[in-house]
């Protein structure tokens, strides 16, 4: 562990970790409620699968706290949003959703490049996009939607400064993607930084890395326990113990080995796939760590937005890492193009 480098003493001055923590320290952070470990369904993307989830997870005697949305929010009808929020009401789920369009569906050349976590590509392209992207947020609030997957950085930042000057409720809460392909603990201070209240990094990644990242924030991380075929499809079940003792509170991300790509619109049959693979996560925790507590159902509460510290008192004071944040925070000057308060009456 080349921990007396030159590099790992800059590390450690900036207040950073000198390297992953092989060691794999546990965290003692939890959810509000005192769970270690929540589950969180990805890939939902259609109503049908949202429904053939829902009912095998009954039959599995299992439950989801929370679902996502992977397609794009702007690719569904008014109807079809409705009925997911209804149905995650009903349910107890809290339902997130993608705001786009990405550069997948962009008119450019350019395209993601798939590897085993995430999409570098995958950012929004120029000005216009952010608008599109934020114009679909809106359009999500307006129908109920409180949660969303943010996949570009930029577009974080304007969401997070929009939430902190009421411009949207105070209770909508950010996932940053794993579609931003991120993979160390100093990234994922910065998306932390940025306004996200939970960081999905790259899918692959040891646990020691992890736990590398679980002493940089105290956000919740958000991990994918499987792959799709399309995209290396590994399943890493027997890592999921130890995965829920360096990242609490963490959330578990079970499913994605159903459908056979990124991004894929998935049936009744792949949702019920997806409850499968979940049932196989619940099992294995309850027989190899049964002293780990999922949350209940309905009881989803993120964070409250504001500055990020470490959770486990390592790791040193946070960076400020962005120049054009909110002035109100203290956080740096922002330019002429930043938001201005409201005329009209702003969200409670």
């Amino acid at each position: 562990m080349h921990s007396t480098t030159p590099g790992a003493e800059i590390l450690r001055q900036l207040g950073f970790a000198a390297h992953d923590d092989h060691g794999l320290t546990a965290s003692f952070a939890k959810f509000d409620d005192g769970a270690d470990f929540r589950i969180e369904v990805p890939a939902v993307n259609s109503l049908a699968t949202f429904s053939g989830i829902l009912r095998r997870a009954r039959r599995q005697g299992i439950f989801v706290n929370r679902a996502t949305e992977t397609l794009g929010l702007f690719r569904h009808t008014r109807r079809e949003l409705r009925d997911y929020l209804s149905l995650a009401r009903d349910e107890g789920v809290a339902m997130y959703f993608s705001a786009g369009p990405p550069a997948e569906y962009d008119a450019g050349a350019t395209r993601p490049t798939p590897r085993t976590g995430g999409c570098a590509g995958d950012r929004l392209r120029g000005v216009d996009q952010v608008r599109n992207a934020l114009d679909d947020v809106l359009r999500g609030i307006d129908l109920g939607c409180r949660n969303f997957v943010v996949h570009d950085e930029g577009l974080l930042h304007i969401l997070s400064l929009a939430r902190s000057r009421r411009r949207i409720p105070a209770e909508v809460r950010f996932k940053a993607s794993a579609r931003l392909g991120y993979a160390n603990a100093a990234g994922v201070r910065l998306l932390a930084g940025l306004g996200a209240d939970s960081v999905t990094p790259v899918r692959d990644l040891p646990p020691a890395a992890v736990a590398a990242m679980r002493q940089a924030v105290d956000v919740p991380l958000d991990l994918h326990t499987d792959n799709p075929p399309g995209s290396g499809g590994f399943v890493r079940t027997y890592e999921i113990p130890d995965l829920v003792r360096v990242a609490r509170p963490v959330h578990l991300m079970p499913g994605d080995a159903a459908p056979a790509a990124h991004g894929a619109v998935t049936d009744t049959a792949d949702g019920e796939r997806m409850a499968d693979q979940t049932a196989i996560v619940v099992e294995t925790l309850q027989r190899l760590a049964p002293e780990l507590r999922q949350s209940p159902a309905g009881t989803e509460t993120p964070p409250a937005a504001g500055p990020r510290t470490p959770v486990n008192g390592v790791g040193g004071r946070p960076l400020t890492v962005s120049p054009l944040t909110d002035p109100d925070k203290g956080l740096g000057p922002i330019k002429d193009g930043g938001l201005r308060p409201a005329k009209d009456k702003p969200y409670a």
